[in-house]
């Protein structure tokens, strides 16, 4: 087999997560940043590198097994050599990790938020711990020993287990308690200060009390990461009448992966080293001593927990999404039949669009609405509001892609409740995830058929539509409306290769587009323009059109959130390219693509990244804005991303960041936008002339006065 031809301006595409990760890391490590924030950024870096070796380093090693010789075309590394690669970056990582919560921790302590170990308990606590262990703990406890009678039980993924040697006269054994999932992960003191000992730790303490008949010695407790890369076998669901059937058994194989990384607490003898390797059939390479929590999510009750007079020197100040200065109040469906309106999370509130959903399941005008959906909230008005246009005899059709990882179980509710209500519900294609953020609402005005039509960078996921930044357009643009129409016929029938005129849709049309527009940015040589905002680029063939666009003269801002496997400022290959990431308060979502500059530029937001993945493997949308305000306020949105000095990071050659100087004026691209939301206006009640009546009853739907 021919070795592929390896870029010297590519880098690999796992390393490069891990800088990603390292930049989430440095926000917990910013003094400016208040402290309780500060411990959030420390639980979001372990989550993130708790997914990362579920998945990425779980497909390295199924990659490995399948063909060894395989090479990385951006690295020329083989899945081993990755493998090999990230654990040596992993391992400063986990001291860079400890080393800030313990900081953060300590910093917490004056204001009375305290992590303890047992031995910091005063005497009344420890009397208190052990009453309530021994009372509410362990009765519910399920120990075991592990001997010729007893095998090693399997452990499941990212719970903790304790553990330790056991002795009864000359024979040795060990114990396993595995910390039980339904108590809390943390007991709290009694008193006004947040006081708290973990689970694992008064398990740990109290061994003698489980293993009463055994001297316990070498206490430790243990955390497995199991490979969770589990795609359903498409020949399996080709022929199966219930995909929803299939998706539930692939959540119960997921339980059962392989170890690829094991977390202790104390460090391992040698001799129990080798044993846990066996077991779990794993190199000491893939161990880890962590001298913090494995699992954080705690932290973000604590948060929750702290009193109103010290949440001001804790937490950043409180923020709501604000009205949208776009629309008056009023309804929503009559004012986006008038002009399209642009919604910017988590700035501005996603209200406007469920109310717009919600006019609509009411509206006698209105006969269909059609949505793809692929992350939902655990509670979502969405649902409710799609399940009672079923009820009022509108045509409801919803697209949920069951495949969207580790939200598989919610949407598998979801698609349930909308069957009840009578909502016709569609799960997808073999092989492509339908990854689309797009809405179409049909109505009926003086015998023609009119739309409104929603396209989005983000789900539609209320609780990640006041954490993520992302856009959402809504527009009653006839030629996108009949191009939403062509396209949600296609997914009813399963055609992949519709043609549309407006909207770009993959795996068809969006990477060829893309390019396209790139190339007519590389005729124009250096008065050539491309910016272009994602969360992550690895598309080989982008990758080529960026460095040929860069060596034609064409200024080329990318600001990539995560992974970015194409290099800046190498000699000759990419002088004319910079790559910017921001790493805030809130997740850096939106997918926006510029190509020119002034009036003739063309602006596009959509719900892909520059990944394969998502160009050739994945059903995605974007959208054209012809909205001049719009073109506008993007190219002002991105403008500022640009100027961000203080949470902005820019990529150097070697694939490394560096903070920008900021000898000026300090610009914050976050809370600029947050000001400017606040600051904005809401123009006055609309009213619509002609259908007074129905819109009054849409208005007291909300509570409003007509």
């Amino acid at each position: 087999m021919d070795r592929p031809e390896i870029l010297d301006y590519t880098q690999n595409r796992e390393l490069s997560w891990l800088r990603f990760n390292q930049r989430v890391l440095q926000e917990a490590q910013d003094e400016t940043v208040p402290l309780m924030e500060r411990m959030k950024f420390v639980a979001i870096f372990t989550s993130n590198l708790d997914e990362f070796f579920m998945i990425r380093v779980g497909s390295l090693y199924d990659m490995a097994d399948a063909d060894s010789k395989k090479i990385d075309m951006r690295s020329g590394m083989t899945a081993l050599q990755q493998l090999e690669a990230i654990y040596k970056a992993v391992a400063p990582l986990y001291k860079e990790r400890d080393k800030t919560y313990a900081e953060i921790k300590k910093q917490l302590h004056p204001y009375g938020v305290c992590g303890l170990d047992f031995k910091e308990l005063e005497q009344q606590e420890k009397k208190y711990v052990k009453k309530y262990f021994k009372e509410q703990v362990l009765p519910v406890l399920s120990p075991q020993i592990v001997d010729a009678n007893h095998p090693f039980p399997h452990l499941l993924s990212k719970e903790i287990y304790v553990v330790a040697n056991l002795k009864d006269g000359d024979k040795t054994m060990m114990g396993i308690v595995p910390v039980p999932q339904y108590i809390s992960d943390i007991l709290y003191m009694p008193g006004y200060d947040i006081r708290y000992i973990r689970m694992e730790k008064v398990i740990m303490e109290h061994l003698e009390l489980v293993f009463d008949k055994y001297q316990v010695s070498d206490k430790n407790y243990i955390c497995v990461t199991r490979n969770a890369d589990i795609s359903p076998d498409d020949e399996a669901f080709a022929d199966h009448e219930d995909f929803r059937h299939i998706m539930k058994e692939t959540l119960h194989k997921r339980r059962r992966m392989a170890v690829v990384r094991l977390e202790v607490a104390n460090s391992l003898s040698k001799e129990m080293e080798k044993y846990f390797c066996e077991r779990f059939n794993i190199t000491p390479e893939c161990i880890f001593r962590t001298k913090m929590p494995m699992k954080l999510g705690f932290i973000f009750a604590i948060a929750d927990k702290i009193p109103d007079s010290m949440k001001k020197a804790l937490t950043d100040p409180p923020f709501s999404p604000q009205p949208s200065a776009s629309l008056a109040e009023g309804s929503v469906m009559a004012q986006v039949k008038k002009k399209d309106v642009l919604l910017s999370y988590p700035y501005e509130s996603m209200d406007p669009f469920l109310q717009l959903i919600k006019e609509a399941a009411y509206d006698p005008d209105v006969m269909t609405i059609k949505i793809t959906i692929y992350r939902l909230a655990k509670k979502a008005r969405l649902v409710e509001y799609l399940c009672a246009a079923a009820e009022n005899g509108k045509e409801v059709t919803a697209l949920i892609e069951l495949r969207a990882r580790f939200d598989e179980q919610n949407n598998i509710d979801w698609s349930e409740r909308m069957e009840e209500a009578g909502c016709r519900v569609l799960y997808g294609f073999e092989g492509y995830k339908v990854h689309s953020k797009i809405c179409l609402i049909t109505y009926r005005s003086r015998n023609e058929i009119r739309y409104i039509t929603q396209i989005g960078t983000g789900n539609y996921n209320e609780k990640t539509a006041k954490m993520y930044t992302d856009y959402s357009l809504m527009t009653a643009n006839r030629e996108i409306g009949e191009d939403a129409a062509v396209f949600f016929k296609n997914m009813s029938i399963g055609n992949l290769d519709g043609v549309y005129n407006h909207l770009i849709v993959s795996p068809t049309s969006l990477k060829q587009k893309v390019l396209a527009l790139m190339d007519e940015e590389i005729r124009k040589g250096a008065h050539g323009r491309i910016v272009m905002k994602m969360n992550s680029l690895t598309d080989m063939d982008f990758i080529r059109k960026t460095a040929e666009a860069s060596q034609a003269g064409v200024k080329i801002d990318l600001i990539v959130r995560g992974i970015c496997c194409i290099l800046p400022g190498v000699p000759g290959r990419t002088d004319n390219l910079r790559v910017t990431s921001i790493v805030g308060r809130f997740l850096e979502h939106p997918r926006v693509f510029v190509f020119g500059a002034g009036q003739d530029a063309k602006v596009y937001i959509g719900s892909a990244d520059m990944m394969t993945r998502n160009t050739e493997n994945r059903v995605e949308v974007a959208c054209p804005i012809y909205d001049e305000g719009i073109k506008r306020r993007l190219i002002h949105d991105l403008k500022v991303m640009l100027a961000d000095n203080v949470k902005a990071r820019v990529m150097t050659s070697d694939g490394t960041y560096r903070k920008k100087p900021s000898d000026g004026k300090k610009i914050n691209a976050q809370e600029t936008f947050m000001k400017e939301a606040m600051n904005a206006r809401r123009p006055a009640p609309v009213r619509e002339k002609g259908k007074q009546g129905f819109i009054g009853k849409v208005l007291g739907m909300f509570g409003k006065k007509k």
